[in-house]
């Protein structure tokens, strides 16, 4: 309708309405994008605060619901330094490497039906591309940084991002296997129906994918207790130490949006995504169906949010021994595993469909 609006009513040439779409499309995900780093910064604080029995930020606003856009203008306004005897063109880029990383994996969520900004045949090989980016990022920043810490952050953030890139890839080739596409819209409609999710559908191997996925979803956003690249009583700030302002609100935004996105795509491929709860009871679904797809999604990526969070809170943090240790010796095989089952589940017909 928008596009027709452009072309015929406004007379305006191909380049320019496509031009002018994408800058509307962009601007409104950098909206969505900021939008949701504030509401997950708010929602960490109060549930870090209920874990610990404490009340979180009351003082500006109500209930303290402004102290994050308080925080950000403080941020937009201190000064931006360089280190002396840094890589200034490195340190420069790090932070737009990251951002980029996160930006771009986010455009890949599907917030209902048709509301995909990024939607390709091949859309989770080249998720799981992006997102790669943002590892060198990290590196970068803490390379060009000259700081012993932020090296040392850097290169375990690196070894163990890399590491438990290969879980997350495997989980996602499970999923591939089940639906028999990678377009992320396609295996969102393979779950429209009763029982349809892939958690339902997969049973076993599913329920056990998505389990290592969110571990190693959380290893992969940093979080604790996988955050020891940032582990403050040892390294500081680990690779963003030498950062201020914008600079380090990049790799602050982009820890948070990671959260999102890591929850979003396990609420995408194995939760449904936008599809609403079916059971096979027609007065049910069709009340069920009422309810906008958006309102789905963004209900299921918080439930997982939460339980991310809750993990953080919970569990004390890894050495780094132990982080790889994790990976290589226990979710990695058993990733291979779950291929195999996935597989055999799905040569054989024992997935679990209600036809009809």
């Amino acid at each position: 309708m928008f596009d027709s609006l452009l072309r015929d009513t406004c007379g305006l040439s191909n380049f320019w309405a496509v031009l002018i779409e994408c800058v509307l499309v962009g601007l409104l995900v950098l909206a969505a994008y900021a939008t949701l780093a504030i509401i997950l910064i708010f929602m960490e604080r109060k549930v870090c605060a209920y874990f610990q029995c404490r009340i979180g930020p009351m003082r500006v606003g109500p209930w303290g619901t402004l102290q994050v856009i308080a925080d950000v203008l403080k941020m937009l306004i201190k000064e931006i330094f360089f280190v002396d005897r840094s890589d200034k063109l490195l340190y420069c880029i790090a932070p737009f490497l990251v951002i980029i990383a996160s930006v771009g994996t986010f455009s890949f969520l599907p917030w209902s039906q048709g509301w995909n900004v990024l939607d390709f045949n091949v859309g989770i090989f080249l998720l799981t591309a992006i997102s790669s980016i943002g590892v060198i990022g990290i590196f970068m920043a803490g390379w060009a940084s000259n700081n012993k810490y932020s090296v040392v952050s850097a290169m375990r953030g690196a070894v163990q991002l890399i590491s438990y890139e290969m879980s997350l890839g495997l989980c996602l080739i499970s999923a591939v296997i089940l639906t028999g596409t990678m377009q992320i819209s396609g295996i969102v409609e393979a779950q429209t129906g009763p029982w349809q999710w892939l958690i339902f559908q997969g049973h076993i191997p599913a329920i056990l994918a998505f389990l290592v996925f969110c571990i190693a979803g959380n290893a992969e956003a940093n979080r604790g207790p996988f955050d020891l690249a940032e582990a403050e009583s040892e390294l500081t700030a680990g690779y963003h130490t030498e950062y201020s302002g914008m600079g380090f609100g990049f790799f602050y935004l982009a820890e948070y949006l990671n959260l999102f996105v890591v929850s979003g795509i396990a609420t995408t491929v194995f939760l449904g995504g936008w599809a609403p709860v079916n059971i096979g009871i027609a007065a049910f679904d069709s009340v069920m169906d009422y309810i906008p797809g958006i309102v789905w999604f963004l209900g299921k990526t918080f439930v997982v949010v939460f339980l991310l969070m809750w993990i953080r809170w919970t569990f004390p943090r890894l050495r780094i021994d132990q982080i790889l240790k994790l990976e290589w010796k226990y979710l990695m095989p058993l990733s291979l595993c779950i291929i195999v089952l996935m597989v055999i589940c799905v040569s054989f017909g024992l997935t679990f469909t209600i036809n009809g």
